[in-house]
């Protein structure tokens, strides 16, 4: 039988299908492409805001068009929250949470044998906290390779509905994501990516046995053998500060790019959205990573129309955006999901003022990302080839600070696909910059 996944949200929830997908492979399903025919359908969703609640929704529709008779499978976050929801959508199946998630083939095989359709959705404040993972993806993929170091969060932003769809912080040990790590780049793989939903909070759970947080995993990947890099899927200013982030630097493998979650550029709505930080604290974050390296690349979060912002706040973040440069802004509208703290918040942003706002800060961040291309313009990266683009001729690959190039094939360079490569910045091109290999 064929088995299609189709994924939406965050990098723990692509982390998740791979998992799946091997271990549907391992039971002798066929896996088909993304939006093909398929016997089953598996779509782990996302609710971060409504837009991923009505995508979430769509492609349950959808998967049921493509094959009337097929099974679908619901797992992820908005399955978790909406479990009612989901279930009245005509053609789910099956709806799984979270915390069961890695069980979705169980869940397929007792429905074939005449499983009566349904949920499995328990509740995320009970789970027991114990980390499971899924089998190892083949040698088949691709270049990067995500691994899940952590799950849960309980920092409880004012607009977040996360914590309520994970649980708690639960940390994967540390002998168990090193050994996953080694077999990784002994099967080829040369970009190593470490993700949670709140990486920051790694080993912050009581009675966790290793110390050190985050940078104990960067230490223990950074003495692997194998030529690979290490990237940080995010840190939140949350949990770490300069002090910590000063730490990482002593790691040669470790990327020069990290993403810094800013939400705002105002402390008044950050105080507002129960973020733990002030504009202050973040800003020595920046200036420590500059400071280590003034071309380390910054990706940032800025919430545009959050309950009560002012023109004075979101003037705010455009000086941060314009101040700093970022090598991605991702702008987001805010989005009034219930259950959360801010859902009852007076002085709510009307839609066509934070469309507005959130242009704003889009055409910004497109700005700040040129000033950031022009000041790698030029200089010599090392960088991990990704793809060739056979009908352009051009390879795709990304610097370790986190610019996309683009290098013409020029007939010797035929076997660079998987390689590190150092490259001399160029020029503007597209989304990133053109380079030619030194």
């Amino acid at each position: 039988m064929r088995v299609a996944f189709h994924t939406l949200g965050c990098k723990v929830n692509q982390y998740e299908t791979e998992a799946l997908k091997e271990s549907f492979k391992g039971r002798g399903y066929e896996i088909a492409a993304s939006g093909g025919a398929a016997d089953i359908y598996v779509i782990n969703t996302c609710t971060v805001t409504g837009l991923a609640d009505r995508k979430s929704r769509q492609y349950i529709n959808r998967a049921r068009k493509l094959n009337p008779e097929s099974i679908i499978a619901v797992t992820g976050c908005y399955a978790q929250i909406s479990q009612k929801e989901a279930s009245d959508i005509e053609g789910a199946d099956i709806i799984i949470g979270n915390e069961d998630k890695m069980r979705i083939p169980d869940y397929v095989e007792e429905f074939l044998k005449g499983g009566a359709r349904g949920g499995h959705i328990g509740n995320i404040k009970e789970v027991s906290g114990a980390f499971e993972t899924g089998r190892l993806p083949g040698p088949d993929s691709k270049t990067r390779a995500f691994i899940k170091i952590q799950d849960g969060c309980d920092r409880f932003c004012s607009y977040c509905i996360i914590p309520y769809a994970r649980g708690a912080p639960v940390s994967r040990p540390l002998t168990s994501i090193t050994e996953e790590a080694q077999a990784l780049i002994n099967n080829g793989f040369k970009e190593i990516v470490l993700t949670g939903i709140n990486t920051a909070l790694y080993g912050a759970e009581k009675g966790f046995s290793e110390s050190g947080g985050v940078e104990s995993v960067i230490n223990g990947l950074n003495s692997l053998s194998g030529d690979f890099r290490i990237r940080l899927s995010s840190l939140e200013p949350t949990v770490i500060d300069a002090k910590y982030v000063k730490k990482l630097f002593q790691y040669e493998k470790l990327c020069h790019h990290i993403h810094l979650s800013l939400q705002s550029g105002s402390d008044r709505v950050l105080g507002l959205m129960n973020r733990k930080y002030s504009i202050d604290e973040y800003m020595k974050i920046v200036c420590a990573l500059k400071s280590f390296d003034p071309d380390y690349g910054i990706s940032a979060d800025i919430i545009a129309g959050f309950p009560n912002e002012g023109e004075d706040d979101f003037k705010k973040s455009l000086e941060i955006v314009q101040k700093v440069n970022f090598c991605k802004v991702h702008v987001f509208k805010y989005s009034n999901r219930k259950g959360t703290a801010s859902a009852n918040m007076e002085g709510q942003v009307g839609g066509a003022e934070k469309n507005k706002r959130a242009a704003i800060l889009m055409a910004e961040g497109e700005r700040s990302a040129r000033r950031f291309f022009q000041n790698n313009l030029g200089g010599t990266k090392r960088a991990l080839i990704e793809t060739f683009l056979e009908n352009r001729g051009l390879y795709t690959a990304y610097t370790d600070n986190y610019i996309k190039v683009y290098i013409e094939a020029d007939g010797s360079n035929l076997n660079y696909l998987n390689e590190f490569v150092y490259v001399r910045l160029t020029g503007f091109f597209e989304d990133g910059m053109k380079a030619e290999v030194c």
